[in-house]
């Protein structure tokens, strides 16, 4: 036996790059369906994790899945806006701690999440460095966010424009970092959180600029106490403690859009309440994520099995190709083997040398797989944060 695998072996390494890439093609093939269940796991958790920890959220009618992924993954979705009204009239109700979210807006390709301190006791975040927010224009980071970008506080940071020629004037932001949170491993790491007033002050509900009483090379008109400025106003892009006082907002506030609303009712009645409430709502919605996350789960599943019968498939179709590869190659060799018996090597040797080759290669495929699915095991967490 040890002659026969001497034999095997020495054929492997003689012929590395064909051994290995076999092993390569059969480990992967054979891996692929381990590595789906993995990952398909971990997202179950994670996403119901985070759908269970929140227990309602309000917006406009629609889709319910754009609702929760806007609310629970920062994703812009084809969403019409709540009014900032309708944030007071939730909390008139003193059954349900109401917290705003306002999510449009990018710095750099991270969303940029408008909301209020609530939130981060909500979430479980903490400062790392820094402080909270404490004046319009400022900004607090997600971790990783804050480790890919080099920023600290005291740092700054622009928001991106939706267009690239924004013709009502709207320039991008440039927001002051004041802390940066602590890592949690949930999308919270990758956003960057600032106040509504800062997100309509990016939308261009606000601004600022010179004082027009004491500049008159700017006035344009002046009626009844209304002072309207001409082009050469110069509106300012930054907030600072110099110019923080110019800064006003027009219009009614009430009317403000925000993109929802996360309830956290006190109790399980006060939950029940506010279901049949919105139930009757022609303009809003009410949703329970972790409901709306099992129902998304569920095609999730469905999808996984048709995926894992398309790679049975592939497999058994490397398992044959694998056994024609192997089937050549002994009929090729038969004169190497004829030469081998004519020295004294038995039939029964070659034979061992045979299956011996193959479960080399088949052990060199199964580590090949076990170390995939290792790193599927690693990778989960940072593939689900790039798909979501």
């Amino acid at each position: 036996m040890r002659a026969a695998f001497h034999l095997a072996a020495r054929y492997v390494l003689r012929h590395r790059i064909q051994s290995a890439l076999l092993a390569g093609a059969l480990g992967l093939v054979f891996a692929l369906p381990l590595c789906l269940r993995v990952l398909i796991e971990h997202a179950q958790q994670e996403l119901r994790a985070r759908a269970a920890a929140t227990p309602q959220i309000v917006g406009t009618r629609g889709s319910a899945l754009d609702l929760m992924m806007t609310a629970l993954y920062f994703k812009r979705e084809n969403l019409l806006p709540l009014p900032f009204g309708a944030l007071t009239e939730l909390r008139h109700n003193s059954s349900a701690t109401a917290i705003p979210l306002h999510v449009r807006y990018q710095a750099q390709g991270a969303p940029i999440v408008g909301t209020e301190l609530e939130y981060f006791t909500f979430r479980g975040l903490h400062l790392a460095t820094g402080k909270q927010l404490s004046r319009l224009g400022d900004c607090v980071v997600g971790a990783t966010l804050a480790k890919q970008r080099g920023l600290k506080p005291g740092g700054h940071i622009f928001s991106t424009p939706e267009q690239a020629f924004d013709m009502a004037g709207v320039y991008p932001l440039k927001m002051r970092v004041t802390g940066i949170l602590t890592p949690n491993g949930t999308p919270d790491d990758e956003a960057l959180f600032v106040d509504l007033k800062t997100c309509w002050l990016i939308e261009g509900r606000s601004h600022g600029h010179d004082d027009l009483k004491k500049d008159e090379s700017v006035v344009l008109t002046k009626e009844e106490g209304n002072i309207v400025g001409n082009a050469a106003v110069r509106m300012f892009n930054e907030v600072t403690d110099a110019n923080i006082a110019t800064f006003h907002f027009h219009g009614d506030v009430s009317t403000y859009p925000i993109s929802a609303v996360i309830l956290l009712p006190k109790d399980a009645k006060a939950e029940a309440l506010l279901a049949g409430q919105f139930a009757r709502s022609k303009e809003q919605q009410l949703i329970r994520p972790r409901d709306e996350m099992e129902a998304l789960l569920t095609q999730l599943v469905r999808l996984e099995g048709f995926a894992a019968s398309a790679l049975l498939l592939t497999a058994t179709a490397a398992l044959l190709v694998t056994a024609l590869v192997f089937a050549l190659s002994f009929r090729l060799r038969q004169r190497e083997f004829a030469t081998l018996e004519d020295v004294g090597v038995s039939w029964v040797s070659l034979i061992s040398v045979k299956v011996l080759e193959v479960l080399i290669v088949g052990l060199a495929a199964a580590v090949i797989g076990l170390f995939l699915l290792q790193f599927s095991s690693f990778a989960a967490p940072h593939l689900l944060r790039m798909v979501l």
